[in-house]
């Protein structure tokens, strides 16, 4: 990991307590060699952040190593679009797996080897029962499980079976191949675990080659076994299967790993479900796996989060081993941290409302020098255009204000940013009473923004110059969901019936400064005043598009709430 990333070394947690200990104690001689091991069945999202992190952290701060494994086990559910998704994810959020890529299917001849073992040991038999017969026989919590029929076939009847199946000559769902655990185990896990199954469809990597597949308990131990891993970090559910984890790499008597839960990241009103997640892209609930309303790597990129701002957050939840539910505030208030410091401020006015100052001389036009960032005291500054026509933000005008509104209403004076003291003196509206124009003056004494008379005003307004602001789309995003826990309904109602209707405001007519009109997708900035903004893909050099990536926090929205109350 690069030296600009060291911010994400992993803080002290059992984890590390755990390899400390065995540093301690020699028992990988020293080594910690970690992976992050995604199916590529579906884009990457915040949860799957954390585990980046956490691992490719870790082996950061021990001087380690961290493998990105492909588990590609299944080439019905899987893709190249997702290899490359998660790649690029990985990369970006600002970690290198250097040589070490992997693919489960890269084994696929030794796991066959290894199935072949166990069966050689007495310790695995091809089963035909029916996928719906094996979850009968399986039993349950209360009750032991009965074993198959098939069970007790001979080493040689389950050889040659493996073996037909392994040329095609069997149908998908004829025969299973079974570890031989035991059927009455506490842990249902134990109770004779299907390995391998018959899916007579080419991998995205192998094709053809393979009309079996194993499966994922299986695999990913003898993967990790195969890539001398040493700390095998999952979350939570994986917990009772560590041990058929164990039970294989003992029964095959090869290289063991120690595997190691901690919570995963449960994110309030939303969903971290790849299954859940696919099905708000098939059914159009999203426009994509890049949505900015998405809790993926690539939806949370294109709404303009930072690399530094997720690390920061992985950061700061930690790793624990009991699940919680953290509060999707806290995110932003990374992303708000990072961006606060990192980006350049510019002035974007999302419902505009016109204002002609009507003694500012016709046809001239001056600039005023503003700070990039405050934050920043190298980020240097800009100049931007004043003219007689304004646009200021629809909000900051109100004919019947109360006595706390300081913003502009008439007979009131307010600030325009760097600029100069303006007073409303006229309101012009439309046939349907609707507020389309302001009328003001300005006083030129006050150029910069401060009187010389030593009167003060209290508002200050951004604005932008008519005749020089860049027309240009803004959509505004909140939360996806309208309950905090969209999956914890007692009325019996689906997750997808909590989508909130108004995730999504988009506003075509909008402006921006000059200086935004040929930004790259991708730019950060905030809008003085209004929020933090990232220029999406779908901008065209005559239309910008601004995602907003997060709202500033503004007292006064409170006020509001509290008047009309």
């Amino acid at each position: 990991m690069s030296e600009k990333n060291s911010e994400s070394s992993v803080s002290k947690n059992f984890i590390t307590a755990i390899i400390d200990k065995d540093n301690e104690t020699g028992k990988f001689e020293g080594r910690v060699a970690t992976r992050f091991p995604p199916e590529p069945n579906g884009y990457l999202h915040i949860g799957h952040a954390k585990s980046i992190c956490l691992n490719f952290g870790l082996a950061d701060q021990y001087n380690g190593t961290c493998n990105l494994r492909f588990d590609d086990t299944n080439p019905v559910k899987e893709d190249v679009e997702y290899v490359e998704s998660i790649k690029e994810d990985v990369r970006w959020l600002g970690f290198d797996w250097e040589d070490r890529l992997h693919y489960s299917s890269d084994y696929f001849e030794k796991l066959y080897e290894f199935a072949v073992q166990l069966i050689k040991g007495g310790k695995a038999y091809v089963d035909s029962l029916s996928a719906e017969e094996i979850r009968e026989y399986r039993g349950s919590l209360k009750e032991p499980g009965k074993e198959s029929p098939y069970r007790n076939r001979s080493v040689e009847e389950n050889l040659e079976l493996f073996e037909k199946m392994k040329n095609g000559e069997c149908e998908e769902g004829e025969h299973v191949l079974r570890a031989k655990i035991d059927m009455a185990a506490p842990n249902i896990i134990l109770r004779d675990p299907t390995i391998y199954r018959i899916r007579k469809a080419a991998h995205h990597r192998t094709g053809d080659t393979w009309c079996i597949y194993p499966m994922y308990d299986f695999t990913h131990c003898l993967s990790d076994s195969l890539e001398k891993i040493t700390h095998s970090l999952c979350t939570l559910e994986f917990e009772n299967n560590r041990a058929l984890y164990d039970w294989m790499l003992e029964a095959l008597g090869v290289y063991r790993p120690q595997q190691i839960e901690f919570a995963r990241l449960n994110l309030s009103y939303t969903v971290m479900s790849k299954r859940r997640l696919i099905q708000l892209v098939e059914d159009g609930h999203v426009s994509g796996w890049d949505d900015p309303r998405m809790p993926t790597i690539s939806g949370m990129r294109r709404r303009g989060y930072s690399p530094a701002s997720i690390r920061n957050f992985c950061e700061r939840i930690g790793v624990a081993k009991a699940a919680n539910m953290v509060d999707f505030a806290l995110l932003e208030f990374s992303v708000r941290e990072d961006l606060n410091a990192n980006s350049h401020r510019y002035m974007g006015v999302v419902n505009p409302l016109k204002v002609v100052i009507e003694n500012y001389p016709e046809g001239q036009v001056e600039e005023f020098e503003f700070q990039n960032n405050p934050e920043d005291p190298d980020a240097g500054t800009r100049m931007v255009p004043f003219s007689r026509e304004m646009y200021i933000e629809r909000e900051d005008f109100m004919e019947d204000a109360p006595k706390k509104f300081f913003r502009l209403s008439q007979g009131r004076e307010v600030r325009l940013r760097y600029a100069y003291y303006v007073t409303c003196t006229d309101v012009i509206k439309d046939d349907n009473g609707e507020v389309i124009e302001l009328r003001c003056t300005y006083d030129p004494e006050t150029r910069g923004g401060s009187s010389k008379d030593g009167r003060r005003v209290k508002g200050t307004l951004h604005w932008l110059s008519a005749p020089h602001a860049v027309e240009a789309e803004v959509r505004l995003y909140n939360h996806l969901f309208t309950k905090e826990n969209p999956l914890k309904n007692k009325d019996g109602s689906d997750f997808k019936d909590h989508i909130n209707p108004e995730s999504l405001e988009v506003r075509p007519t909008c402006y921006v400064e000059p200086a935004l009109g040929n930004v790259k997708p991708g730019y950060r900035c905030q809008f003085e005043r209004v929020g933090y903004f990232c220029a999406d893909p779908d901008s065209t050099p005559e239309k910008p598009v601004f995602n907003r990536t997060a709202t500033l926090r503004d007292t006064w929205k409170k006020i509001e709430k509290n008047r009309k109350k």
